[in-house]
């Protein structure tokens, strides 16, 4: 493919993103259990009052949604697309370090111990236990001769998942109480999340997302190899490190938002190298409102399936994304690193 075509593609790409973007958005504010039609959407938004049902319904609810829908998206997938380049593992996702599975140990401590129930309450929680996690991996992962050896980190990280994840269900089946809280956070989902918590998580996800889209160079020179990155004049142990700091801001922001919803990390490199090829500069842009809009349009679609009740946005995207991944790894050469 010529540099023109590249160009043109990646083009079509960013706006057909921006499209989906605000079509999921627009969704998420207008469709529910409860129908609100564009007019009443723009009045809220513009003349809330708070006697009328609709208005409450879309600053109230559908806001805070499409709010926390927008920001775990988009730091999920910014995540996955870090952590793949970070470790050239394509199935690598945003649990690869234990991040997830150290934010979900941190939030069950925070609801056994502390009696917190509430995601503004425990979001700090998700950050520390997602950081204890990332540093114990990297540690451990990094050591010995063979430390710059991606397979040895990625299988760090998966061995120490493993460990949190026995602890949690340890915690979970000793507390009934515990469980009760855990259960529904577990399942992944955009709803009970209000705008505080939000205000909370957004800085931190913020500051990751900076920290990602600038370590694209890197990420570029570190599909070549480690020692070829080092050659090209890359400092390897920075931007890895620099890689772990920007996904422990986004994933724990995620974790404690939505919960630790899996294949949207994992899915949305794969799309985007379909499309645009293995530059890590567009693939972390188009990462932010990709991700963004698959999650949105989950929620959005888990809302009317079941009515009158709802399906969690983490249910939806795994039915979606499992089928989907799975025909795009039997495609094979089109999702290759």
């Amino acid at each position: 493919m010529t540099s023109t075509l590249r160009a043109r593609r990646l083009r079509l790409v960013t706006l057909g993103a921006v499209v989906l973007l605000a079509i999921t958005v627009a969704g998420s504010l207008l469709i529910g259990a409860r129908s609100v039609s564009p007019a009443v959407v723009w009045q809220a938004l513009t003349a809330f009052d708070p006697t009328v049902a609709d208005h409450v319904v879309v600053v109230g609810q559908r806001i805070p949604r499409t709010a926390v829908g927008l920001i775990a998206g988009a730091a999920l997938a910014l995540a996955g697309t870090l952590m793949q380049g970070l470790t050239r593992n394509p199935l690598a996702d945003p649990g690869l370090l234990g991040i997830n599975a150290g934010a979900s140990v941190a939030v069950l401590v925070a609801i056994t111990f502390f009696g917190i129930s509430q995601p503004s309450g425990f979001v700090w929680f998700a950050f520390v236990g997602a950081g204890v996690a990332a540093v114990v991996v990297a540690v451990i992962g990094t050591r010995g001769p063979d430390g710059d050896n991606p397979a040895k980190l990625a299988l760090t990280g998966a061995a120490v998942t493993a460990g949190l994840i026995a602890v949690t269900t340890f915690m979970l089946t000793t507390s009934a109480a515990t469980l009760d809280v855990y259960r529904y956070w577990q399942v992944g989902g955009l709803t009970t999340r209000g705008l505080d918590t939000v205000a909370i998580a957004a800085l931190p996800v913020a500051v990751g997302a900076v920290i990602a889209l600038s370590s694209a160079r890197g990420l570029d020179l570190l599909s070549l190899g480690s020692d070829t990155a080092a050659g090209l004049g890359q400092n390897v142990p920075r931007t890895r490190a620099l890689g772990i700091v920007a996904s422990v801001l986004l994933c724990g922001g995620a974790t404690a938002l939505a919960g630790p919803i899996v294949f949207v990390g994992l899915l949305v490199p794969h799309v985007l190298r379909a499309l645009v090829g293995v530059g890590h500069g567009p693939l972390l842009a188009l990462s932010i409102p990709v991700g963004a809009s698959l999650l949105l349009a989950a929620d959005v679609i888990g809302r009317v399936i079941a009515l009158p009740g709802e399906v969690q946005a983490g249910i939806v995207v795994a039915f979606v994304g499992a089928p989907a991944l799975i025909a795009l790894v039997l495609r094979g050469r089109r999702v290759a690193l």
